[in-house]
Parts: structure tokens; C-alpha cells; sequence
């Protein structure tokens, strides 16, 4: 039976740069702190999981958590070999393998950060796990340990590339999920990492990878299938060229652990995602989350859509489209906004020019204090509905 393993080439690095080789663990419920006894544990073949205390433990495989930023996170239960599939393959095009010098930015209650940790020391590599650092740490971190490959949300490298510094060119490659990359954010890690290449990969708790993008994928697009993906829009059955995406593959969940039923849908060898999804060619674009659709006047419209419209003005970081009631229309959208508040009447020009006056905000609030993130590393809807305007 496949089983996660330590190699015994493989060390973890802590934040204080101490080195711990190949250790003896117990599965369980087990906390991410410290993280050598978390992934002594995740690594020891025993079922386990990381976070939710809560919960019992799995009797068998591993559970991961959903990132929660529509609701409370959901447990995920898997076997062994979906992940082991794609460590194959990732060593084969990234070169992750023993000597490899590789890192995380997030806790390890975060699937992203914890599947990059188990990855590299199962193939061997060198783990640099410098989730506890701040920002500009992290960063000297990088370039002290002449870090090759970095996993991370778009969010954990804002932070990065916000700390300032000097260019980080032992950087080979970027493993980036969880959002998609603004055009802004694109260019400040091509100056802070000047040889690396940036690997987008679109993918779900649900199904791991779906998509890979590279330099030459266009714009707005999430890529073209992973190695050993097959996907269908709108239904498997009847493929369209557009709507909800399935996908089949070695690499998808068995199931949700808990009592929440979640959106995921199985038909015959298909799982049904979260995500609506339309065909360019060869690549898949994504137009939003089924469970952040909003329904005004009569039209369905995504937020994820009008937030990466947004992410392209000038002078904008972070941006979040949230729903509001409305007794004649059903609801409005109220945009909440960091960076130029000087830019509000270009970006209200842009949304309407592109999705209507339907789809345009009514109302735009200026976030000055930091952007609230999940440990998953994606954006905190329910502080941002909560905190507003600060």
C-alpha cells in the first residue's frame, strides 16, 4: 500500500535554520506546532490529519481542511497515493528531489503549505519550513539558504514582495495556488525573482491539481490540464464549452469526513468542483465559485470575476467583492479596496465598461489597515464583511 515516507536524504530546516533529519512519528490529530513532530507524524504511514482538534481522527488515509473563506472549513478525506501520483510527476518537471532546497511561507494547517512540506521531504529535498518568520525574515531567509523552489499563495508573496529587499536570485521556482495573480503582483516577483519561473496551478482540497500555467499562457486564463487530468465544463455526459468544471483523475479525494456535505459532486469516475469554467482553446478560464454567485435582477453574477478586473487598474492591492441585500434588485455589491483611493472612479469605469451597471459596485470602501487572511492564505471574506472600511 503507498504510504507517505520520510527519505532519508530529506531534512527539515526550522525558521532558526536547526536541521532535523529523518525522525520517528505517530499519526493522530496532530497540531502544526512544532512542525517537526506534525510532519514526523503526517510522514510516519499512520492515518492522520492537521488541525481540528475537535474532530475524531481518521482511521485510515489523511484528512486536509478546505481554506473556509465561504464558511467554515470542511475535512477532506484522501488516500496516500492521490498525493504520492503528483509527487511523481512534480519531480519530473520541477527537479524537486534530494539536494533540492525548498520552502513554505504557510502553517501547515494550510493543504498548500502541507502538501509542499510532505512533497519535498518525501522526494528527499531540503525543507525550509519559514512560516514563523515575518515577512522581511522570510526573505533574508530565502537568500541565506539559497532556497530553489518556494510554495505560496498570492497573498503570503504580497507580504514578501512588500517587505522590500534585495533580489532573491537563487529562486528557480514559484509553486503559486489558492488565487490567481494580479497583474500587478506578476511584475514585483519577476523583480524579486529574477530566474524564477511562475508556476500558477489551479486546483481544489477536493481534487489537487487541475491546471498548470506558465509563461506562455494568456492572460485571465488558468492553464492547460495537469499531467493525468482529463476535464469537462458543464457535465461529462454533455461537455460544453462552458460551466461547471469536472474533472477525472488519480489525484482527486474520496470523500468529505464530516457531517457537511459539501458542493463537490461525484458521476461515475467524475468529480463536479466548485467552479464554472469556459474553454480558450487548450486553456481553461474560470469565471467564479458556484457558492459565490450572486443573483441581481435576474443575472447571475461572479465576484472572483470583477475582483481580477479590479486587480488590473493602477494603484489597486487587494481587492473584495462582497454581496449586499437589496429589496428591489435581490442584492448590491459593495467593493472593499486597498491601495489609491484616488483610482475609485477609474475602477467603477471598468467594471461598468466591461460587466454592465448591473454588475458595478454601488458603494467602494477603503481598507487601510492590513488585508485579513485564513490560515489557508486566502482572503478572510467574513472579517473584511465584518471590519469594512478601517
Amino acid at each position: 500500500m503507498t504510504r507517505f515516507g520520510w527519505h532519508p536524504e530529506a531534512r527539515l530546516i526550522d525558521a532558526a535554520g536547526n536541521a532535523i533529519g529523518p525522525t520517528q512519528g505517530q499519526g493522530g490529530v496532530l497540531s502544526p506546532d512544532p512542525s517537526a513532530s506534525a510532519l514526523a507524524g503526517a510522514l510516519s504511514g499512520a492515518p492522520f490529519r492537521i488541525g481540528a482538534p475537535e474532530a475524531p481522527a481518521p482511521s485510515e488515509g489523511f484528512e486536509t481542511l478546505t481554506s473556509g473563506s465561504t464558511g467554515s472549513p470542511r475535512r477532506i478525506a484522501r488516500d496516500f497515493a492521490s498525493w504520492c501520483a503528483s509527487f511523481a510527476v512534480n519531480a519530473g518537471l520541477f527537479g524537486t528531489g534530494p539536494q533540492a532546497q525548498v520552502a513554505i511561507l504557510g502553517p501547515l494547517v494550510q493543504s498548500l503549505s502541507l502538501y509542499g512540506a510532505i512533497e519535498a521531504l518525501h522526494l528527499g529535498a531540503h525543507l525550509h519550513d519559514l512560516a514563523p518568520l515575518r515577512p522581511d525574515r522570510q526573505r533574508k531567509a530565502i537568500a541565506d539558504r539559497r532556497i530553489g523552489l518556494i510554495w505560496a499563495s498570492p497573498p503570503q508573496l504580497q507580504l514578501l514582495v512588500d517587505a522590500k529587499g534585495a533580489a532573491l536570485p537563487s529562486v528557480r521556482t514559484l509553486m503559486i495556488g489558492g488565487a490567481a495573480l494580479s497583474p500587478a503582483l506578476t511584475c514585483d516577483l519577476a523583480a524579486s525573482f529574477p530566474n524564477a519561473a511562475i508556476i500558477q496551478f489551479y486546483g481544489a482540497a477536493e481534487a489537487s491539481f487541475v491546471t498548470l500555467s506558465d509563461a506562455q499562457t494568456p492572460a485571465g486564463s488558468v492553464g492547460r490540464a495537469y499531467p493525468g487530468v482529463e476535464i469537462a465544463l458543464g457535465h461529462p455526459d454533455a461537455p460544453r464549452p462552458e460551466g461547471r468544471v469536472w474533472v477525472r483523475s488519480a489525484y482527486v479525494f474520496q470523500g468529505y469526513a464530516g457531517p457537511d456535505a459539501g458542493i463537490a459532486e461525484w458521476h461515475e469516475g467524475w468529480l463536479g468542483l466548485g467552479e464554472v469554467g469556459r474553454w480558450d482553446g487548450a486553456y481553461l478560464r474560470l469565471d467564479g465559485r458556484i457558492d459565490r454567485m450572486v443573483t441581481i435582477a435576474g443575472h447571475n453574477i461572479y465576484p472572483e470575476a470583477i475582483e481580477a478586473l479590479i486587480l488590473t487598474c493602477p494603484g489597486i492591492r487587494c481587492a473584495a467583492i462582497l454581496p449586499v441585500p437589496d429589496a428591489k434588485r435581490g442584492h448590491s455589491l459593495t467593493a472593499i479596496l486597498q491601495g489609491d483611493p484616488a483610482r475609485e472612479a477609474e475602477v467603477l469605469r471598468s467594471v461598468r465598461a466591461r460587466f454592465g451597471q448591473i454588475a458595478t459596485p454601488r458603494r467602494i470602501l477603503w481598507r487601510a489597515a492590513d488585508w485579513p487572511l485564513l490560515a489557508s492564505g486566502k482572503v478572510d471574506l467574513r472579517a473584511l464583511a465584518e471590519g469594512g472600511q478601517e
